[in-house]
C-alpha cells in the first residue's frame, strides 16, 4: 500500500484540499485552451515553424515577468497576487474565445493573448506555489506535490482528448468558452489560504532578485534540480510536435491529435497512482535524474516509429517518467529551500518549467520545419540524455541527496 498515491493531505488538510480541487478544475480549463491554440493556430498557417511560435509568445513573458517577480514575491501578500492573476486570466481566455468565434484579429492576436496570459501565470503560479509548505509539513510535503502533478496528469488525460471532441463537434472556439468558465474554481480554491507578507529577508527590488538567483545558483541540489529539469523540457519538449506528426502520419484528425497529449497524461496517471514509491523514496535526486533519462530515450524513440499505437505507448511511458521526476524534483527543491527564499526559487522553478517547454516547443517546431516532426524528437531525445548525463556527473550533491526521514532510517 505503500506504493499508491497519499491521500492523506486531502483527508486532513480542508485548505489544501480546496486548493487541489480548484486546481484540477483549472487544469482541465487549462489543457483544453492549450490544444484549442495549437489547433487553430495550425489550421490557420499550416506552418510548423509558426506553431512553435506559441512557444515564444509564452515563454518570452514566463522569462522577463517570473524574474521580475523575484524581486518581490517574498515581500508582498501572495495570495492577494494569486487572485489577482486568476481574475485577469478569465478576461483573457474569454478574449481568445472571441477570436476563436469571430476570427477577428487571428493568428496575431491569438499570440498576443497568449503572452497576456502567461504574463499572468509567471506571477500567478509562483504565489500559488509557495502555498503547499505553509499547509503541509514532514512526509505530507512530498505527497502534496504528488497529489499536485496528479491532478495536473488528470487535466492532461482528459482535457486534450475532450478538447478534440469538442473542437470536431461544436469548433475549437468552445474550449476557450470552458477555460474561462474553470478559472472560477480556481478562485474558489484560494479561498482560506494563509494571507499576508511572508518573511522575507531584505528589501524588495533588484537586490532581491540578484540574491534569489545566488542562493539558487549557489546550491547544487537546486542547481542541478533546475538545470536538469531544463535539459528535459528544452531539449525535447514535445508537444508543438503533435499536430505536425498527426498530418505527417495520421491524416491530421483532430480526435487522433487529442490523443497525442492524453498519452503522456495516461502514463502521468499510472505513475501518480503508484507515487508513494517517489514520495517515499530516500534518493529524490536519482528519481528525477533516472526520469528525465527515460523522458529523452523514450520521446526520441516515438519519432522513429511508424505505428500510431507505438507512438501513444512510448509517450506514454514519457508522461511516466516525468511524473516522478516532477514529484522527486519539488521534494528536493522545497525541502532544501528556507522560507525567506520560497517566492523567489519558486519564480525560478516556474521560469524552468514553463518557460523550458514554451521554448523547447520552439526549438522542436523549428527543427521540424527544416526536416520533420519525428526527425525533431529523434534528435532532441538524444540531446537531452547527454545533458542529463552530464548534470547527473557533474552534480554530486544531487546524486547524494537524501529527505530527512531518509537519513534517519
Amino acid at each position: 500500500m505503500r506504493a499508491l498515491v497519499d491521500l492523506r493531505p486531502l483527508r486532513e488538510s480542508p485548505p489544501f484540499r480546496r486548493l487541489w480541487l480548484g486546481t484540477t478544475a483549472s487544469g482541465f480549463g487549462g489543457q483544453m485552451s492549450m490544444f484549442a491554440v495549437l489547433y487553430y493556430v495550425w489550421e490557420s498557417t499550416r506552418d510548423a515553424a509558426t506553431v512553435g511560435l506559441v512557444g515564444l509568445a509564452g515563454g518570452v513573458p514566463v522569462i522577463v515577468l517570473a524574474l521580475a517577480g523575484t524581486a518581490f514575491l517574498d515581500h508582498v501578500d501572495r495570495k492577494r497576487l494569486a487572485l489577482a492573476c486568476s481574475g485577469v486570466q478569465i478576461v483573457v481566455t474569454s478574449a481568445m474565445a472571441a477570436v476563436a468565434f469571430t476570427g477577428h484579429g487571428g493568428v496575431p492576436a491569438m499570440l498576443a493573448l497568449v503572452a497576456v496570459n502567461a504574463a499572468c501565470g509567471a506571477l500567478g503560479a509562483p504565489a500559488r506555489r509557495t502555498f503547499l509548505p505553509a499547509l503541509l509539513t514532514g512526509d505530507r510535503l512530498a505527497a502534496g506535490l504528488a497529489l499536485q502533478h496528479l491532478s495536473f496528469q488528470l487535466a492532461m488525460l482528459t482535457g486534450p482528448a475532450l478538447a478534440g471532441l469538442l473542437t470536431a463537434a461544436a469548433g475549437v472556439a468552445w474550449c476557450f468558452v470552458v477555460d474561462a468558465v474553470t478559472f472560477v474554481a480556481a478562485l474558489a480554491g484560494l479561498r482560506g489560504l494563509p494571507g499576508g507578507v511572508a518573511p522575507g529577508g531584505g528589501r524588495p527590488g533588484p537586490a532581491a532578485v540578484l540574491a534569489g538567483i545566488r542562493y539558487a545558483v549557489s546550491t547544487p541540489e537546486v542547481r542541478g534540480a533546475l538545470l536538469a529539469d531544463l535539459a528535459a523540457t528544452l531539449l525535447s519538449m514535445p508537444v508543438a510536435l503533435f499536430p505536425v506528426l498527426n498530418a505527417e502520419r495520421f491524416d491530421g484528425r483532430p480526435d487522433v491529435l487529442g490523443l497525442f497529449t492524453s498519452a503522456l497524461a495516461v502514463g502521468g496517471v499510472v505513475a501518480s497512482a503508484f507515487s508513494g514509491l517517489a514520495s517515499r523514496a530516500g534518493r529524490a535526486g536519482i528519481v528525477m535524474l533516472a526520469g528525465g533519462a527515460i523522458w529523452a530515450v523514450t520521446l526520441g524513440a516515438a519519432g522513429l516509429v511508424p505505428a500510431l499505437p507505438a507512438v501513444l505507448a512510448l509517450i506514454a511511458v514519457a508522461g511516466a517518467a516525468d511524473t516522478w521526476s516532477v514529484v522527486a524534483r519539488g521534494t528536493v527543491v522545497q525541502t532544501v529551500t528556507p522560507e525567506s527564499f520560497r517566492g523567489r526559487v519558486a519564480a525560478l522553478e516556474h521560469v524552468v518549467g514553463v518557460a523550458g517547454p514554451d521554448l523547447g516547443n520552439v526549438r522542436a517546431g523549428l527543427v521540424a520545419s527544416a526536416t520533420s516532426a519525428g526527425a525533431s524528437l529523434a534528435i532532441g531525445g538524444a540531446a537531452a540524455l547527454v545533458a542529463t548525463g552530464l548534470i547527473a556527473l557533474g552534480t554530486p550533491a544531487l546524486r547524494r541527496f537524501r529527505t530527512l526521514a531518509a537519513a534517519e532510517r
